[in-house]
């Protein structure tokens, strides 16, 4: 089906050893059929190298990180597989954990397998061959708005997962943790955020809460029914996963909700379909998000700013490499706009919040 989202051929450079790879799979899969896979490899994401192994009777996926030296705590597959396999029994939306390897024997590097979730990925625009009336794409949208409420109200003690943070102080840490990621890689056609940080930093309010954060809620990492495109039936990526507050959660999801309202450069930069009539609004998010859960937000641009600030912050670490000539990728050469077209939200967030 057209629809479903499928691998393509594999990267130059990133191929696997299937045989290895088969030969150790079978000790936890014992009934594979005997031949190798097919193995092909997902375009999407830029960090996780993720592939597709299809056999006769088992449809399977490889997680493994990339090759060549990494950040501290990056691409953690032990950390990513096992947050996972606790969570599981409490939020049916994660994929089922099959095994991890741990053994940099078998292709030079960890890396799980997990069941494969076949079904529809909504990206920037939905499938061509998906074609949804309004009121259809309203439901999708209160669908996975509803799953990450359901996560949010997951017990994290009883799933095990107490670990996974560093408990209270979540929004102090982020606030100061990317700011100083922000001073680090400040170029001089960018805005220095002074005002804004230290806006952030004077507003800086106690955790709401501590729950367990998916840390990058998008369309583009759930997974839809093929036969009811609106139902979710799987959440992805869970790298970055861990114990946080959820309204700055919240803020982090609707940085990346781009309106048709928006300005030309925000309407550039827009990842996922929040662009379609049907969709809530970010108003509309906040206040279903309030109704659904009981929450009363008070300060709503702090979460706001902040998740805008992290956005800009992330622009600007990938357009730092593309300045200082690290990368030639020419879809980096205007992320400087990027990082104004957010400032001024922020800007206008701060201002209206004053009233």
């Amino acid at each position: 089906m057209a629809l479903i989202d499928q691998g393509g051929s594999i990267r130059h450079g990133e191929e696997l050893d299937i045989q290895k790879v088969d030969s150790w799979l079978r000790q936890h899969l014992p009934d594979l059929a005997q031949k190798l896979p097919e193995v092909t490899q997902y375009s999407g994401g830029a960090s996780n190298w993720t592939y597709h192994l299809k056999y006769a009777n088992h449809d399977l996926i490889l997680r493994r990180p990339p090759a060549g030296t990494k950040a501290k705590g990056a691409h953690d597959m032990v950390r990513e597989y096992n947050i996972q396999k606790q969570l599981k029994a409490a939020y049916p939306a994660v994929p089922e954990m099959i095994a991890l390897c741990q053994d940099d024997a078998i292709i030079g590097c960890e890396f799980y397998i997990m069941r494969r979730i076949e079904g529809i990925i909504p990206r920037a625009n939905l499938p061509k061959e998906l074609t949804m009336t309004k009121d259809e794409v309203h439901t999708l949208c209160t669908n996975t708005l509803d799953q990450l409420i359901a996560l949010h109200q997951v017990d994290y003690r009883a799933a095990g997962l107490e670990s996974i943070g560093k408990g209270s102080g979540y929004c102090k840490r982020q606030v100061d943790g990317w700011s100083g990621r922000y001073e680090k890689v400040k170029t001089w056609n960018v805005p220095s955020y002074k005002g804004i940080r230290k806006w952030l930093a004077d507003h800086t309010p106690e955790d709401s809460a501590t729950c367990v954060i998916h840390n990058d809620w998008r369309f583009d990492n759930v997974v839809l029914d093929p036969t009811q495109p609106t139902k979710v039936i799987g959440v992805l990526d869970w790298e970055m996963a861990t114990l946080g507050d959820p309204l700055m959660e919240l803020g982090n999801v609707l940085a990346y909700w781009i309106q048709s309202n928006d300005d030309i450069i925000l309407r550039k930069m827009r990842r996922q379909p929040t662009h379609l009539p049907g969709m809530l609004t970010r108003s509309q998010v906040v206040d279903y998000y309030q109704h659904k859960t009981g929450v009363e937000i008070k300060n709503w641009a702090f979460y706001e700013v902040a998740g805008l600030f992290r956005v800009a912050v992330i622009a600007q670490q990938i357009y730092y490499r593309y300045h200082h000539k690290q990368t030639d990728n020419p879809a980096f050469k205007n992320f400087w706009l990027i990082n104004w077209a957010i400032w001024r939200r922020c800007r206008q967030t701060i201002a209206a919040s004053r009233g």
